[in-house]
């Protein structure tokens, strides 16, 4: 049996027995009750030798490489003040990873939704949800654990029932074809008795260290996304792990660099690498996430360069003592580009004349654009204040995550 052979799904047939009654079923819904479908049963992969070619591995070093300069140069470039640059960026790799499940939200409508101005169930909302699985992730600590796994889904469906947050899922799920059964289906991931036994063993193939680092995160995304053990939000999830395999591995220390970006350039290739690996070929997928991240570092780099372009120049136009609140919110605004009087007394203790002052200071230095009322939670009116030159570096982030070709 070649490697490709072993990597290769194999498929079991499964009697279809639909929850809806039959006295409900229309002719063709009907035809399906006790016809078999198939489910993928994924290859074990935890001691698995794989077929990567040595240019796709070696391009994989390089990436890993690049990720661990671009670490290190951020913490240099903002030195004491480098945490709302972090912050930024696993914002807008939260906002990529949603956008490639088509779960799409503007700088502007995120910042609001960070500040209690977005309506419950928005795409804004869930972004949130995507960003706190993020942190959820780069928070825990030790090889990946089936705990960890499920603690980041609960971060990303808080409040979701019919995802069931925090849980693998207990029946069968599939991706296209029909609402009704898996007959038609693009892929049917394997079945929910399989999935612990799989989860354990993805878990073990993440202890290894004889694969670059890269490679090793590209493929453990791709079986985890062959599992598919939720109901919902696995696309986010998998790629949420990414990020904790990344910081395990030493890459990434405070920095997360937006690889969903990168795969945004090219969605249908990312896909077409995850049948790829499916069908027993490692290297597509290995190098979507070589090209995802070589682009995410370049773009990511533009960003960062963009954001203290910006904080410089406020910071030379601003007009307040050295002591004053508005020096306090001034690198504030990179991660928070829309606040409030409240928000500026309540992250900063201080009182809202103080609040107010360093708003005034801040919008006379060029930092603020003009007070404008917003309707938030129960048409509650809040006066809101915002860095409109962060969402326009945001906004220029994403339109070159979609543009930048796949030669780089």
């Amino acid at each position: 049996m070649t490697q490709t052979d072993r990597l290769r799904l194999s498929w079991e047939d499964v009697a279809w027995e639909p929850t809806t009654p039959v006295q409900a079923m229309d002719r063709s819904r009907l035809s399906t009750v006790g016809r078999p479908y198939r489910a993928a049963v994924p290859a074990t992969i935890a001691r698995m030798r794989f077929a990567i070619e040595s240019d796709v591995a070696a391009r994989a070093e390089d990436a890993r490489a690049a990720i661990t300069r671009f670490d290190a140069e951020l913490s240099a470039m903002f030195d004491g003040e480098f945490a709302p640059l972090s912050a930024v960026l696993l914002r807008t790799e939260s906002a990529s990873s949603s956008q490639i499940e088509n779960i799409t939200v503007g700088a502007r409508a995120l910042s609001l939704a960070d500040i209690g101005l977005a309506k419950v169930g928005s795409n804004a909302s869930l972004v949130q949800a995507n960003v706190a699985a993020m942190n959820r992730a780069l928070e825990l600590t030790g090889p990946l654990t089936r705990r960890h796994i499920l603690a980041v889904h609960e971060a990303l469906m808080h409040g979701q029932g019919q995802a069931k947050p925090g849980q693998f899922r207990d029946q069968q799920v599939w991706i296209g074809g029909t609402d009704y059964s898996p007959h038609r289906a693009d892929f049917v991931p394997p079945l929910a008795s399989r999935i612990d036994g799989a989860i354990k063993d993805l878990c073990a193939f993440s202890e290894r260290t004889d694969l670059p680092l890269l490679a090793q995160a590209a493929l453990a995304h791709a079986q985890f996304e062959t599992i598919h053990p939720f109901n919902d939000g696995n696309g986010r999830a998998g790629r949420a792990l990414v990020h904790l395999m990344l910081r395990n591995g030493g890459a990434t220390t405070r920095t997360t660099v937006p690889v969903s970006a990168g795969l945004l350039s090219d969605t249908d290739a990312y896909y077409d690498a995850l049948t790829a690996y499916r069908s027993g070929n490692p290297n597509p997928i290995i190098e979507e996430f070589n090209r995802a991240t070589l682009a995410a570092v370049r773009n990511g780099r533009q960003l960062a360069t963009d954001l203290t372009t910006l904080h410089g120049g406020w910071a030379n136009n601003l007009r307040a003592r050295r002591d004053a609140a508005a020096w306090r919110v001034l690198p504030f605004l990179l991660r928070q580009p829309s606040v409030t009087s409240k928000l500026i007394q309540d992250t900063f203790k201080v009182t809202q004349p103080a609040a107010d002052n360093a708003l005034r200071q801040l919008q006379e230095a060029g930092a603020l654009s003009k007070p404008k009322t917003v309707h938030g939670e129960a048409q509650k009116r809040n006066v809101v204040w915002q860095a409109t030159d962060v969402f326009d570096a945001l906004d220029r982030f994403a339109e070159r995550a979609h543009r930048i070709s796949r030669t780089g």
